[in-house]
This record gives C-alpha cells, sequence and structure tokens, in this order.
C-alpha cells in the first residue's frame, strides 16, 4: 500500500484569524510589552495605592487616552479620503481657553467655572471644525491646504490666549479631567472608552458609518445614490476638532496649566499614524476603530519603551521610526508576500501522481 502525505490545510477559523485586520496590530502591541516586560520585571504589575491604580499599564493607558481621542476623530477624516492637520492646534487653543477663564475667574475652584471653560473650549472647537469643513466641503479646497491653514493660525492664536506664557490653574475639578480618578480607574481613560464606545455605537449600529465609508469609498456612487457628502464633510472634521478639544482638556488639566507653544505639537502626525497602523487607508473607505484604539496604544507604548531601553533622547526619534517602519512592513501583504518562504515539497506530490497513473495502466490492462 502507497503511503500518500497527510493533507493539511488551514480551517476556515484559522483563515479569518490570519486575515483579521487587527492582528497584526496586536501582535506588535503584545511584543512591545513583552519587549518592555524583560527589561522592567514588574512592567505588569498594577497596584492600589490611596484608592487609585498604578502601574505601568495604567499609565499607558491614561496618557494614552488624549491620542486615542485625537486618532478616533483623525479616522472619521481618514475615512472620507480628507486629513486634518489642525488637532494639535486645536488641543493647544482648548487647553488656553479653558486654563485662561479658570484663572482669570473669581472662583478658580468652583465647579460652575470650570464647567463653563469646558463648555467655552468646546464651543470654539465646534467653530474650528466647522471653518474646516466649510473649506473642504462647500469651497472644494483640498483637505490638507484647508486643515493647514488652522494648523498654522491656530498654534499663533493658542499663543495669543496665553500671551506667549504658560498659563497655570489651581483648581481641583479642572484637574479631575486629566489626572484625576473615579472609581480606583484614570477619569481619562474612562471618558476615553466611554467616547470610543459612542462612537462605535453611532457608526456601527446606525446608517451613518455606511454613509461615511461610502463618501470616502466611491464619491461617484454616494452622490449618484443621493447621499448629501458636504454635510457628511463638515460632520466629520467638526467632530475631529471636538475629539481635539477634549484631548486638550486632558492634557492641560492633568498638569494644571496651558502651554499654547508645545500643546499638542505634532500630536496630528501620531493620530495619522495609529490610524494607519489600526488599518484605515488613507484611501478612504472602510475604518477601524478598534484598530485606531490598538494604534494609539502602540504609539503610546513605543514611547514608554524608549525609556525603558535607555534610548539616548538625541536619538529617541530616530529610534521610533525605525519601529514605526517595521510595524508598517509588517502588516503590509505585499511585503509579507515576498518574504522568503519554505516551499512545499514537490516529491510526494510527483510519487502520488506516479501512484495514480500506474493504477490506471493497470486498469486498462
Amino acid at each position: 500500500m502507497t503511503n500518500r502525505p497527510a493533507v493539511t490545510a488551514r480551517g476556515p477559523m484559522t483563515r479569518r484569524l490570519a486575515g483579521h485586520r487587527l492582528l497584526w496590530p496586536s501582535l506588535v502591541l503584545i511584543a512591545l510589552l513583552l519587549g518592555n516586560l524583560a527589561f522592567t520585571h514588574d512592567f505588569f504589575a498594577v497596584r492600589i495605592r490611596d484608592g487609585h491604580l498604578y502601574g505601568s499599564l495604567v499609565d499607558i493607558l491614561q496618557y494614552g487616552a488624549p491620542l486615542t481621542l485625537v486618532a478616533l476623530g483623525m479616522t472619521m477624516v481618514i475615512a472620507t479620503r480628507g486629513i486634518d492637520l489642525s488637532v494639535g492646534s486645536t488641543v493647544a487653543i482648548a487647553g488656553a481657553l479653558a486654563c485662561e477663564h479658570i484663572a482669570t475667574s473669581s472662583d478658580p475652584g468652583g465647579a460652575t467655572t470650570v464647567l463653563t471653560a469646558v463648555a467655552v473650549a468646546l464651543g470654539v472647537a465646534v467653530v474650528l471644525g466647522l471653518c474646516n469643513g466649510l473649506l473642504v466641503a462647500r469651497l472644494g479646497v483640498q483637505p490638507i491646504v484647508a486643515t493647514l491653514i488652522l494648523m498654522v493660525a491656530g498654534r499663533g492664536v493658542a499663543q495669543l490666549i496665553t500671551d506667549g506664557q504658560i498659563i497655570t490653574v489651581n483648581s481641583d475639578k479642572y484637574h479631575m479631567i486629566g489626572g484625576g480618578h473615579l472609581l480606583t480607574f484614570p477619569f481619562a481613560v474612562l471618558l476615553a472608552a466611554v467616547l470610543v464606545a459612542l462612537t462605535a455605537l453611532v457608526t456601527r449600529r446606525s446608517a451613518l458609518g455606511l454613509l461615511i465609508e461610502s463618501v470616502g469609498g466611491n464619491p461617484a456612487a454616494g452622490r449618484l445614490t443621493g447621499i448629501r457628502a458636504a454635510g457628511l464633510l463638515t460632520l466629520v472634521y467638526v467632530f475631529s476638532a471636538l475629539c481635539a478639544a477634549v484631548a486638550g482638556l486632558m492634557i492641560s488639566s492633568n498638569v494644571n496649566a496651558a502651554d499654547g507653544n508645545n500643546a499638542g505639537l505634532w500630536i496630528e502626525l501620531d493620530a495619522i499614524l495609529a490610524v494607519v497602523i489600526g488599518g484605515t487607508a488613507l484611501t478612504g473607505g472602510r475604518f477601524s476603530l478598534g484598530g485606531t484604539v490598538l494604534g494609539a496604544m502602540i504609539i503610546q507604548t513605543l514611547s514608554t519603551t524608549v525609556y525603558t531601553l535607555g534610548v539616548p533622547p538625541e536619538t529617541t526619534l530616530v529610534f521610533k521610526a525605525f519601529v514605526v517602519i517595521a510595524v508598517c512592513l509588517v502588516q503590509s501583504p505585499v511585503f509579507r508576500a515576498k518574504m522568503p518562504r519554505r516551499r512545499k515539497a514537490a516529491a510526494p506530490r510527483s510519487d502520488t501522481t506516479a501512484d495514480a497513473a500506474g493504477r490506471q495502466q493497470e486498469a486498462r490492462a
């Protein structure tokens, strides 16, 4: 009896898992965390101190919350084939407005003062988002140009609000937004989780997400089906500005200060990178909120890894660039297809073919 080679085939579940868009971001994040664990043995340790959770993992979540929110808004914009370079300036403006209002108020620690400061910051963010949306949707200005205007001018506006100085505030209620805790968890993490969950609920449980993907995936087809692309484009830019404003409140409240020059500096690039790492293509169309969250956590974990490995400050950006390139290559199907693979042996197939031909000849005889 001829021994036939065993036929091994991946099952449907394995194929779906291998092709899932969240597989590679998840593996990269796990690899970064394990790399930190190799150099810091208590990296995964989470302790409760004064009724609050503390630990490296908690810090990654807390300090990554602003980037997660900025990347969340950026995901919606990129899904429509756009880009928003003004989110960093919006972060600075929101923090500057809130801290300026609190610092000049007669009751800096009052709840009314803090709520008014937050409302002012969010209201101005809506106006900034409307300006971007109208330039792109109504006037036909390219997104990168329209948002570049606010990126440059907005940073100057933030410095005008702060008069070129760092505004410090002393308000425990305002500090709660970025540095406080609720039920032992960092409040910033809970706030970011709620906003991500609400965005996922609205975009995946209603037609809004499909409409956004239609505008980005095939604008001509969407226009023929009666989709009002201008309104959707304006909406996503307003949403992006709101997310950036909340991130600005988190950043400024965490340190109880507003720096119009450095707050949110280059966060737009990290946000774009987080969206791309998460699997959302810059060409628009389908987007992944879960992938964006993973991408933001990868960026924040990478920043932590730099300090864990003791990388010199002057080479930090170079090290980060190399890691990002490696992450992007690992996710690229074209790059993985060109990687050398172990070829399947052709001998068993030849033997099987010869046996089959021999049996056919015997049958004919």
